[in-house]
């Protein structure tokens, strides 16, 4: 077993690919706590406890965890559920960072307490749980975080909340690596691609067929998406990620699907345009060159506009 002695908490953990993560951790050997409140799709009350299904079959599979159902938005609540695991075993090792929401709105619909959820559970929700752990982290000098973006921090049609807190999980995550490593810490970040309740609907089917209408993803891009793909694709790399053969895997961003893991790489530097002298571009200058330089066959974010004759 890959993670022997290991205490792990692992967010989001009792449905999808937080659950299919909480059981591969506890089979390779750590004490996984299940965190879950069990809400539905978009934060409502559902009157569930998935995450004490979740470690009743951790511990019928001979693995060690418990069940916590408190929201990771909840700043003083996540203290609480970090330092319980650090009073139980006398550490913490792992933070899997991988609840979640979704508020699906076009932005001119989109409510404030529509933005600000999901942003409290996304973005605030990885911030509070790495906050806490690494002030033990960092004493233990030692500690794996794997937090959850997604393919969506490109931006993504009805979702600014959850693109806005998806790049935001990125920022925060090769922030967090640059801060800790110092102190063997370190913080990597998924984008997964599986077919969980929160990501498959109809309504997420058609817009990926507007996607291939529109020319915004391509026929390979569309096949690939639409084939069965299920959560327990996504685990392994994180659990990769939480060994300690990991070590030198800081600060990076992971594409994982069935079949397919890639990473992206940021701050490369694309195309340029220079000026001497001063170096103050003119607005003249800046319509007569930007098209022929920084933008000449850069890929189209949107479609263009085409004002109705």
């Amino acid at each position: 077993m890959h993670l022997e002695g290991k205490t792990a908490i692992v967010t989001g953990a009792g449905r999808g690919i937080g659950m299919e993560i909480a059981y591969l951790l506890a089979k390779e050997g750590a004490i996984v706590t299940v965190n879950d409140p069990g809400v539905g799709r978009g934060g409502e009350e559902i009157g569930e406890k998935p995450a004490d299904e979740v470690v009743a079959q951790i511990k019928a599979d001979g693995g060690k965890g418990d069940a916590n159902f408190d929201s990771v938005a909840d700043y003083n609540a996540t203290g609480r559920m970090i330092q319980k695991v650090v009073d139980d075993h006398g550490k913490i090792d792992i933070i899997v960072n991988s609840a979640g929401l979704l508020r699906e709105r076009m932005i001119w619909n989109m409510t404030e307490e529509d933005f600000d959820l999901v942003i409290g559970v996304h973005l605030k929700g990885h911030w509070n749980m790495c906050h806490h752990a690494i002030k033990h982290m960092r004493t233990a000098k030692a500690g794996r975080i794997v937090n959850f973006s997604s393919d969506a921090f490109k931006g993504s049609v009805g979702q600014c909340n959850y693109s806005a807190a998806k790049a935001g999980i990125i920022g925060l995550t090769r922030s967090i690596a640059k801060e800790t490593s110092r102190y063997g810490i370190t913080a990597n970040a998924i984008c997964p691609a599986a077919d969980t309740r929160m990501t498959i609907n109809d309504a997420v089917i058609a817009n990926r067929a507007r996607k291939l209408e529109d020319g915004l993803i391509t026929q390979e891009e569309y096949d690939r998406a639409s084939r069965p793909r299920g959560p327990e694709y996504v685990a392994p790399m994180v659990g990769y990620l939480c060994t300690d053969a990991a070590q030198d895997v800081n600060g990076h961003v992971f594409h994982v699907e069935r079949n397919r893991i890639h990473n992206y790489y940021f701050g490369e530097e694309r195309k340029a345009l220079h000026k001497g002298g001063d170096g103050l571009f003119t607005m003249d200058e800046l319509l007569r060159d930007v098209p022929t330089t920084i933008m000449s066959e850069i890929p189209l974010v949107a479609a263009p506009y085409e004002k109705a004759s």
